[in-house]
């Protein structure tokens, strides 16, 4: 393969590693806060077992998400000096920025909130909680507002091919950041909503129920039936902040080839890039063009308009109806779930078993939607690394394929191997009794 397919195909195998991991932090971060809080108010023990659970999923997931951070920075060096070399005056300081404000957060006060309960008073707990899910929060800012200015670069200037900020507010809060911050978190929340009530879900079927499964189940199911609407409208308006700014990604996400009026929403089709059409097409007539620019015979640029200049079509219009089918699947269970359990009194053991088996299986689904979206995005974006202005070809470097693709293997053999591994811990921690019983006495000894 060519060295610059093999670069992109690393960087994306480490990238799609390391985004799974914040995006469970991101917002376990703040639920473990609420489990802490529900246990401070009630002094009923099965929050108190949630949270410690919890904490030791937060725990093995900031592991690895710092890990494979790690060596995803490394790539901008070896794989991508061009883009350093260019961008560096911008990035650097936004990359340092997340480093010195978030995760020196996360990492002073990680080790109170793993180790500190029955150590420190219950309000030193509590904010050191606090301050671990603000650190997650921060850091998600500041990358997502980097990665939102390569999209829509605003407040910079070109010197001799390098790039100078002029304006770091426009930078940060460029065109898209708003939309694709709140798109993220929400992710987040989802991610963490249907692996909260799945990993329940399963305790339920394998009979290994602890006190504290039915709360997190109920605030599981609540919590993806509350985000999952207001994922949908965050979504339409980021797709309508995209079609201003990046109307090639649009056209893909919709495979219009040729600019038209009244463009039929694709449900199914086959995209052609050879003949420049779709196959085996299911469609609802004129529905694209009344959800992208509310007339039904609104008219939306096709990729004929951006001939050399627009991404792969094929992965931007898969990716896009897997994220979309996902989070249906997420509004379907999220409700269904909700209202059974309201039914049965928040009985988790009252659910229908075909619908425990479905969010069993849903516990992982964030995980395929924040994929398939960033997927999107990012492969949306080509050819360029900062849009309209640097290629990705022009960043790359001359490392030669072989050793790039030996690098690409190893990475995506320990990278499986981990993520196996990942769901077989979190599988034996929800199927193993509570180790450590909250009883009186360690109620005792931890408000103390």
């Amino acid at each position: 393969m060519d060295a610059l397919v093999l670069a992109r195909m690393q960087f994306a195998a480490n990238i799609s590693f390391h985004i799974l991991f914040p995006t469970i932090t991101i917002a376990l971060g703040w639920t473990l806060l609420f489990f802490r809080w529900r246990w401070l108010k009630t002094q009923d023990v099965a929050w108190l077992g949630a949270y410690r659970f919890w904490t030791k999923v937060f725990a093995l997931s900031f592991a690895l998400g710092v890990v494979s951070g790690i060596v995803m920075s490394f790539q901008f060096g070896t794989n991508w000096p061009g883009f350093m070399e260019r961008v560096g005056n911008i990035a650097g300081p936004l990359l340092g920025y997340e480093v010195l404000t978030a995760f020196f957060l996360e990492a002073s006060f990680l080790g109170i909130m793993l180790f500190g309960h029955g150590r420190v008073s219950e309000r030193v707990h509590l904010i050191a909680t606090f301050l671990v899910a603000f650190g997650t929060t921060m850091s998600a800012f500041w990358i997502l507002a980097l990665n939102s200015w390569m999209h829509t670069p605003a407040g910079f200037e070109i010197r001799d091919g390098e790039f100078f900020a002029t304006s770091w507010a426009q930078i940060v809060f460029n065109p898209s950041f708003p939309y694709r911050l709140t798109h993220v978190l929400l992710a987040s929340g989802l991610t963490v909503a249907f692996l909260l009530a799945g990993v329940a879900a399963w305790q339920v079927l394998r009979g290994k129920a602890q006190a504290w499964t039915a709360k997190t189940l109920r605030t599981g199911l609540t919590l993806g039936a509350v985000l999952i609407p207001l994922q949908i409208v965050a979504g339409d308006l980021h797709g309508l902040n995209t079609l201003k700014h990046q109307p090639q990604k649009v056209a893909a996400m919709e495979g219009v080839w040729q600019t038209e009026k009244g463009a039929p929403l694709l449900l199914f089709a086959w995209p052609d890039e050879a003949t420049r059409s779709n196959h085996f097409e299911i469609a609802i007539p004129k529905l694209a063009s009344l959800i992208l620019t509310h007339e039904l015979d609104g008219e939306i640029r096709g990729l004929d308009h951006f001939k050399g200049a627009h991404p792969p079509v094929a992965p931007v219009f898969w990716g896009f109806r897997i994220m979309v089918g996902t989070g249906m699947l997420m509004l379907a269970f999220s409700w269904a779930g909700w209202w059974w359990l309201k039914r049965r009194g928040w009985d988790a053991r009252a659910l229908p078993r075909p619908l425990l088996w479905g969010l069993a299986g849903m516990s992982f689904s964030g995980w395929g939607a924040t994929l398939a979206g960033w997927y999107v995005t990012e492969i949306g974006r080509q050819p360029y690394l900062v849009f309209g202005l640097l290629k990705t070809s022009e960043a790359a470097s001359a490392v030669p394929s072989p050793m790039i693709a030996a690098t690409l293997a190893l990475y995506l053999t320990v990278y499986a191997a981990l993520i196996v591994a990942f769901v077989a811990v979190v599988r034996h921690m929800a199927e193993k009794p509570d180790a450590e019983p909250t009883s009186k006495p360690m109620m005792a000894r931890s408000a103390a």
